[in-house]
């Protein structure tokens, strides 16, 4: 695998509602990887999903409360402190990016995109700029009666913004201008598939999508000349047929682009999949513990060497070793983090 930057510091989300302490804020070994929690602060409701500013000085974190809310903390000491209270966006958001100097955030309940303004020293405007409604329903009677946007990402070209819809069974491409978040086109995959989180190949040119309602990955072509995305395949991230939901819930890429790394929360399981040279052939390797349970959460450190999974129901963020040959994760540590949801490195 290509090596990158080590990094010194590690930020976790956690649901305060389920008996987590927030944004913890945690020392990263060098070269074990290892955890070690400096602080915490409960200042914001279920902070589920954090995101950092590319000079790592500030960290972004939705509120994922009925009512809803992202919130600015700054990241200097070994607690991170909240910059002012949080600006009120749709309901129930569960994932947030930084895109054209603004924060977006996708908002499941209310199945919506929200843009707020990132000002010049890092905080955030008062209340949101832009709102992109999703429309649309997919065939599964409890899960898909409504638009439910899971997750929101810039491009690797940063022109584009990617909004991925469970409830609709679509990825959706976005641009800012100005009139605010509109949408350039929407993309399907397949119907009761429930897309839930995507990543983007190193290389710029494939993105792979993860869906929840059935435990599988979508390869996609992308294009970020014109902003299109065209599903070439999927490909099962469990050994067997499951019987009942699994519940897929993260994936990440290789700094290199040779390994996907999935997680499944029923079966408390992170699936290694290998890809070909071109990106368009994945293929499952091996299928590992997680180390816990209910892995809500994945995340790579920057240098590609350890993988961590944020593990809900049983309170802990493991790590893993990874093969650098084989992709397979070794597991070689946790650390406490009641209600983990989400792991980011500066």
């Amino acid at each position: 695998m290509v090596v990158g930057r080590q990094t010194g510091r590690a930020y976790i989300g956690s649901f305060t509602a389920a008996g987590g302490r927030g944004v913890l804020t945690a020392a990263v070994a060098p070269d074990s990887g290892a955890l070690t929690v400096l602080g915490a602060t409960d200042a914001v409701a279920d902070p589920s999903y954090l995101a950092l500013s590319p000079d790592g000085e500030t960290l972004y974190a939705v509120s994922e409360t009925s009512d809803g809310g992202v919130a600015a903390f700054r990241t200097a000491g070994d607690r991170a402190e909240l910059t002012g209270p949080p600006v009120p966006v749709g309901s129930a958001p569960t994932h947030l990016a930084l895109y054209d100097g603004h924060v977006l955030t996708a908002n499941y309940r209310s199945g919506s995109v929200t843009a707020v303004q990132v000002r010049a020293d890092g905080t955030l405007a008062p209340t949101p700029s832009s709102e992109l409604r999703h429309t649309g329903s997919g065939p599964h009677p409890q899960r898909q009666q409504s638009p439910h946007a899971h997750q929101v990402l810039a491009d690797p070209s940063g022109r584009w913004a990617v909004s991925v819809d469970l409830g609709t069974d679509s990825v959706r491409v976005c641009a800012f201008g100005e009139s605010g978040l509109t949408l350039h086109r929407e993309v399907a995959l397949r119907p009761g598939s429930g897309p839930r989180h995507l990543v983007f190949h190193p290389r710029g040119d494939r993105a792979y999508v993860l869906n929840e309602l059935s435990p599988t990955l979508t390869v996609c072509a992308w294009d970020a000349a014109d902003g299109s995305l065209k599903p070439l395949g999927e490909l099962p991230v469990l050994a067997e047929a499951p019987e009942g939901d699994t519940y897929p819930s993260e994936v990440v890429i290789a700094p290199d682009g040779r390994f996907l790394w999935a997680a499944t929360r029923g079966p408390d399981v992170i699936s290694v999949i290998a890809l070909d040279e071109t990106g368009d052939v994945p293929s499952l390797k091996a299928t590992v513990s997680c180390g816990g349970k209910w892995p809500r959460d994945l995340a790579i450190d920057p240098a590609g060497r350890h993988l961590y999974a944020a593990n809900e129901r049983s309170g802990d963020v493991t790590w893993f070793a990874i093969d650098q040959e084989t992709g397979i994760p070794s597991r070689t540590g946790s650390v406490a983090a009641p209600a983990a949801s989400c792991v980011v490195f500066g």
